[in-house]
């Protein structure tokens, strides 16, 4: 039976349920329920503060988790992506005083105050800068006002927060963070874990793409087909209406909508855009 640590808690754990379900895979019936078993998918939900999952990936005690990438990185685990999951996007990056700091060069010798200690050590190892990593657990951004630290390093959405204390971030971003899938450094595959990748790929690709449908007459087809090619082609019918042909295809879910523009100006008709609900591809 597939073991899988999903998020307890927060946007990140909403997200992981919402695509876990799409997936055909047991929702919990409240927040309460820490442990679900599956039985019609051959699997146990394990829900873990996400801070926690990566660690007992990476042990062995779970076959897979759902976490973020900086949270991944962070705990210093032996695990890996496996895919990226198209939620719960952030940017991790450095702040300071306005006009202090601009390059990661200016934190050699100074505090730098975050709560993911692991991430940025790892980080400021990679570029060669010696600093000192103060662990914080929780918000850092009055670390440098209160004179526990010279700069700080944190996830930031608008960066509002940090101008607000008087800080403004600098260089390039430490990393851009997202919901992951992971598993143990060489964990064996097994057919539960085989399953719930392709499942979750078919949930993406669903995501991605709508079906589209019109109908065209024959002469045009080849010029309908340069705007949708589809996956492998799309599927060609003929209509009971001599001359026209019934089109099916696979089409990117962003800029839909000028592909139809695009189909009515050549003479398409009875153009549709629908939502696919899940795919395998």
């Amino acid at each position: 039976m597939l073991r899988l640590a999903v998020p307890n808690k927060g946007a990140l754990s909403e997200a992981a349920q919402t695509m876990l379900k799409e997936a055909g895979y047991r929702p919990r019936k409240d927040s309460k329920e820490l442990v679900v078993v599956d039985e019609d998918n051959g699997c146990e939900l394990f829900f873990l503060r996400p801070r926690d999952i990566a660690v007992y990936v990476g042990e062995g005690t779970l076959d897979a988790g759902i976490t973020g990438r900086d949270m991944l990185v962070d705990s210093g685990a032996p695990v890996r992506e496996v895919m990226p999951l198209g939620f719960g996007g952030s940017t991790f990056r450095l702040a300071a005083k306005a006009g202090a700091m601009t390059s990661v060069k200016d934190l050699e010798g100074q505090r730098i105050a975050t709560s993911y200690s692991g991430l940025l050590a790892k980080y400021l190892a990679d570029e060669g800068v010696d600093a000192r990593v103060i662990k914080l657990d929780g918000a850092v951004e009055t670390a440098i006002r209160l004179g526990v630290a010279d700069a700080v390093a944190d996830v930031v959405e608008t960066g509002t927060t940090l101008r607000n204390v008087g800080l403004e971030v600098f260089g390039e971003p430490i990393m851009r963070s997202e919901a992951v899938l992971i598993r143990g450094d060489g964990a064996p595959d097994s057919s539960g874990v085989q399953q719930l990748v392709r499942r979750l790929q078919g949930v993406l690709h669903a995501r991605d793409y709508v079906m589209m449908d019109y109908d065209i007459r024959a002469e045009r087809i080849e010029e309908a087909i340069a705007l949708t090619p589809g996956m492998e082609g799309p599927t060609v019918s003929p209509l009971h209406r001599e001359g026209w042909v019934a089109v099916r295809v696979m089409v990117r879910r962003r800029g839909h909508q000028q592909v139809m523009d695009q189909l009515w100006e050549i003479g398409a008709r009875a153009i549709l855009a629908t939502d696919i609900y899940a795919c395998r591809l």
